[in-house]
């Protein structure tokens, strides 16, 4: 499969911005004034001009990856100190795989990283991802993932994941997992007969390797302290089928030991905790970073590997999990926490970062959300996003010494300074009273009166909605909607209670939620009755089908991207993967299985809806929209359908969502009226 080529094509045109940077004109008729909704649904539908971003270690350089036309990702490399101009070293044209993202080894040569989406002999979808090395000029191009071998028993799905980018005393070296695959013995005495996730230390200059850790069958992930000494390793428990169980099983390495101890006594402020889960380990301070449960909500907490009963909570609030480590520089310190209340913040242990961060989100336009996404080794200089509800973000070099924050480049080239609504927290009553938290964004200039308006539930369920910007919703209020988007119960993020059962076994409660959304809008005035529609992508698309079984009158018109249609369908797609018994327990038994299956109740539908899906979507398979379409037909319903080939569940391509932008607006106007 070709998902590179050394010498890029001219297929991206390039732009300077701030005298620096450069971005594909995928669609440079919508910088027009008077734009048809074909230009608005591209200038919206274009994918990120920065999908991902590295500082080199020396702080000299920087690559990004861009999105180019169509389904394509362009590799950008610019050498600031040598003032010269960006220069393209590589791209992807393959459909069925992504560019996801690149770092820098050494300021010579990156690694990167390739997601794809293959298809067995026997239909089923299996993910799979590649790692390659790369020269900063676009030169000598190396695989990093082992190639599979003729003789192997199972596909290879995993090319590896970097475990260290630094291993003390070994310049230009790498940490990086390997899976074995076992091979049939048969005639031969070479056959591997090791199987599972070890660790090797590779060569980035010239991709030789040797074992740092010897696979283990149970093992999913390893993690390395700062000196890249591989300190935890946590393994996926199994059932006699051979399905994964959902428990996992936490090993850590004392210093100076090899001997693996499992978190099996872990005691955090004199209190014994159920599960402890390790996601960092500073080598320096001998502790594991990792969460805990305390009064219901995620919390993190300190625990020394010399003395696991001695842990300590080092960040919990009481009204939302912890959600993230805030990690920098080569050796991924710790840094802070990220959580979300109305807006997501960050909690600082770095009091110059805290400082930092404060003082730039109040000098820069509209007090932006301040995020460091990149370090120098030497932390010197940092990367920093800034962005908010109403800007998708600018790219920033921030040089401690001097004091400098240079604007580099921005995060969609063709949003930049485009009006857009301010998204507002708001929250309204579920209909036994309790307070739903969620997002109201308005058409600027509006009255907030009399408006079409969509709600917009979340996918997962087990995620939610953040303030800041989103394509979808600033499209369509760029249309003249209001938008809606509740966190209901089941989402994630606002600790144990809130989540429930989840958001399949306790569909009425968060299905309930979403339709006392649309039932606030009209109650406040703020959405016309008769021009109030739902849309929604994967569970926020079954959301929005669901609200028809429950209450058919209440939305005029219903969108579902890559919809979950029926709960048995979801159990029964699971069972060529191994995952398939946690789905079974995701999902339960019991009545609610059929009641909470909209494509089982295609009759009370009384809304037109819209159906968009792609072939190759893991998450929720084809047939659930293809099957829905079919039996809202059969039922003498109004519907249309649009599928994609070989895309994913993401629809990561520029002109299939500005196509799909393109058909909602034209439905949604015909639907409601307008």
């Amino acid at each position: 499969m070709k998902l590179l080529s050394e010498a890029l094509s001219a297929t991206a045109t390039l732009a300077l911005m701030s005298g620096l940077v450069a971005q594909q004109a995928i669609a440079q008729d919508a910088r027009e004034n008077g734009e048809s909704i074909e230009e608005v649904a591209a200038r919206y539908g274009v994918r990120a001009s920065v999908l991902d971003i590295s500082l080199s270690p020396s702080g000299n350089k920087i690559a990004w990856i861009a999105a180019g036309p169509e389904h394509s990702e362009v590799l950008n490399v610019v050498d600031l100190a040598a003032g010269g101009g960006v220069k393209q070293i590589a791209q992807n044209t393959e459909e069925i795989g992504d560019l996801s993202w690149c770092r820098w080894a050494t300021d010579e040569r990156l690694i990167c990283q390739i997601d794809g989406m293959g298809r067995g002999s026997d239909g089923v979808l299996v993910g799979f991802d590649r790692m390659f090395a790369i020269n900063y000029d676009g030169s000598d191009v190396a695989s990093l993932s082992e190639r599979g071998s003729l003789r192997a028993l199972g596909f290879n799905q995993s090319g590896g994941d970097i475990v260290a980018f630094d291993v003390a005393g070994q310049n230009g070296r790498i940490l990086m997992t390997k899976n074995y695959v076992k091979e049939r013995s048969t005639g031969t005495r070479l056959a591997n007969t090791k199987e599972g996730l070890g660790v090797d230390q590779i060569d980035v200059s010239n991709g030789r390797r040797r074992v740092a850790e010897q696979p283990d069958n149970g093992a999913i992930r390893y993690v390395a302290d700062e000196q890249g000494q591989v300190r935890v390793k946590i393994r996926a428990g199994y059932d006699a089928n051979g399905r994964l169980t959902g428990k996992f099983f936490y090993l850590f390495r004392a210093s100076g030991s090899n001997r693996w101890r499992e978190f099996d006594n872990v005691v955090v402020d004199g209190k014994s905790v159920e599960r402890f889960v390790p996601l960092a380990v500073d080598g320096r301070r001998d502790s594991a970073f990792g969460y805990i449960a305390r009064d219901g909500y995620d919390a993190l907490a300190e625990v020394p590997l010399s003395d696991p009963t001695a842990g300590s909570v080092m960040f919990a609030r009481d009204d939302v999990d912890v959600d993230g480590l805030i990690r920098i520089g080569r050796q991924r310190r710790v840094v802070g926490v990220s959580y979300a209340t109305e807006k997501r913040s960050v909690a600082y242990f770095d009091e110059e970062l805290k400082k930092l961060s404060e003082d730039l989100g109040k000098a820069l336009p509209n007090q932006p959300l301040i995020n460091i996404v990149g370090a120098s080794a030497d932390e010197s200089k940092l990367l920093i996003i800034a962005s908010s509800d109403t800007d998708p973000g600018t790219v920033y070099l921030y040089d401690k010494g001097s004091r400098q924050l240079e604007q580099l480049l921005a995060m969609r080239q063709f949003l930049v300074d485009q009006l857009m609504g301010p998204m507002k927290p708001v929250s309204f009553p579920a209909a036994d009273g309790t307070e739903i938290p969620g997002y109201l964004t308005l058409p600027p200039g509006s009255d907030g009166k009399n408006l079409p308006a969509i709600v917009l539930p979340h996918g997962g369920p087990a995620a939610r909605d953040y303030w800041g910007f989103d394509w979808i919703v600033q499209f369509l209020v760029a249309r003249g909607y209001a938008v809606l988007q509740p966190n209901y119960r089941g989402s994630a993020g606002y600790g144990e209670d809130w989540f429930g059962k989840n958001g399949y076994q306790a569909w009425d409660v968060a299905i309930g939620d979403v339709n006392d959304a649309g039932r606030w809008l009209v109650s406040e005035g703020i959405a016309n009755p008769d021009q109030l529609a739902i849309a929604g992508w994967s569970y926020g698309g079954y959301a929005a089908l669901q609200s028809q079984v429950v209450a058919p009158d209440l939305y005029k018109a219903v969108v579902a991207i890559a919809p979950v249609t029926d709960l048995n369908y979801l159990r029964s797609d699971a069972r060529a993967y191994t995952s398939s018994r946690i789905r079974d327990e995701q999902l339960g038994d019991g009545p609610h299985i059929a009641a909470g299956s909209p494509l089982r109740h295609a009759e009370k539908f009384n809304a037109p809806v819209a159906l968009f899906h792609a072939t190759r979507d893991v998450n929720v398979e084809v047939r659930h929209s293809r099957a829905m379409a079919d039996r809202l037909k059969d039922a003498g319903k109004r519907v249309q359908y649009s599928e994609y080939d070989d895309l994913q569940h993401n629809l990561d391509d520029s002109k299939v969502r500005t196509e799909m932008l393109t058909k909602i607006d034209a439905f949604l106007t015909e639907a409601l009226g307008r």
